[in-house]
């Protein structure tokens, strides 16, 4: 059931705020919250898989170094993070679907400068899955460009989301599912919310880690699984003009896993129809994912 949908008959999600499960109509922060004032927070969006978190040290290793990039303390331990999500999940009695993390640096007064004993305020909440799951059939999925107008530091993933908020929008205006954003150079960085790639003669072409992309989580244990595969891997950027002659193209992200493309801005990609690099990785990455429950100790 979507979260509207249960508000309205009045079943509310149980979320976590700051040491407390609480209903979501009671999770409150103030106004001085310096996530809500600078976007000065910093956040994971988390798989759930047959009510399993999925790569959930990768995110935790992820998360550590948004917050040391951003001289942010860490709220609590690995394994207490484990603990407040799993719970969350039980008590959504979620399945499949998406959960969301986030960490503001704390509450003060409006200045750019900040003290270094705020206390961070923490939050998360589970959202049901809202498009194809793993054991579905995958549905092509339709991309639109758009400009990258997002701040030089991608690679830390904080709440600065307007970028990808315009981007997904225009997208969703041109009937599309999801936004390719291209950077002023002419190479495509990646998705809105999703990490992006090509397939051209049986490789897979990724575009290189930096600060200009998000070091997506998906897209780390996809590549592992690509190596298992032994499937071939070029590590380059890629242009607009090169996505639309690929014979492949797909997208990874944390609750949507391996998804194939099979338009950009209108043009078919190879068939237009799912390939078999994208259905391999797909199954493999989804198996791996069901594999490799993460459990503390």
């Amino acid at each position: 059931m979507h979260p509207l949908e249960a508000k309205e008959l009045g079943v509310e999600r149980t979320v976590y705020l700051n040491g407390a499960f609480v209903k979501e109509s009671e999770a409150k922060l103030p106004i001085f919250d310096r996530g809500l004032l600078f976007a000065d927070a910093v956040y994971e969006g988390l798989g759930v898989l047959d009510g399993e978190i999925i790569d959930f040290p990768r995110h935790m290793a992820r998360l550590r170094r948004s917050l040391g990039e951003l001289a942010m303390a860490e709220p609590m331990s690995q394994d207490a993070f484990f603990a407040v999500l799993m719970e969350l999940v039980a008590r959504n009695s979620v399945r499949e679907g998406f959960m969301y993390l986030h960490i503001t640096r704390g509450t003060a007064d409006r200045d750019y400068l900040y003290s270094a004993d705020l206390v961070p305020n923490v939050f998360a909440f589970t959202q049901p899955q809202d498009h194809q799951g793993a054991d579905d059939a995958p549905k092509p999925l339709s991309l639109h460009s758009t400009p990258d107008l997002r701040w030089a530091r991608r690679d830390i993933k904080t709440s600065n989301l307007l970028g990808q908020v315009l981007a997904k929008t225009k997208a969703h205006e041109a009937g599309a599912d999801e936004a390719l954003m291209v950077a002023p150079d002419g190479f495509i960085t990646e998705g809105g919310a999703t990490s992006f790639f090509i397939v051209k003669d049986g490789t897979i072409i990724a575009r290189p880690v930096s600060n200009d992309i998000l070091h997506g989580i998906t897209r780390q244990s996809m590549l592992a699984v690509a190596e298992a595969e032994k499937l071939a891997i070029e590590t380059r950027k890629i242009t607009l003009e090169e996505a639309y002659g690929a014979d492949e193209a797909f997208l990874t992200g944390a609750s949507s896993y391996v998804d194939p493309v099979g338009t950009v801005d209108g043009k078919l990609i190879g068939t237009g129809e799912p390939g078999p690099v994208t259905l391999q990785l797909r199954r493999e990455y989804i198996r791996a994912a069901r594999a490799n429950v993460y459990r503390p100790g």
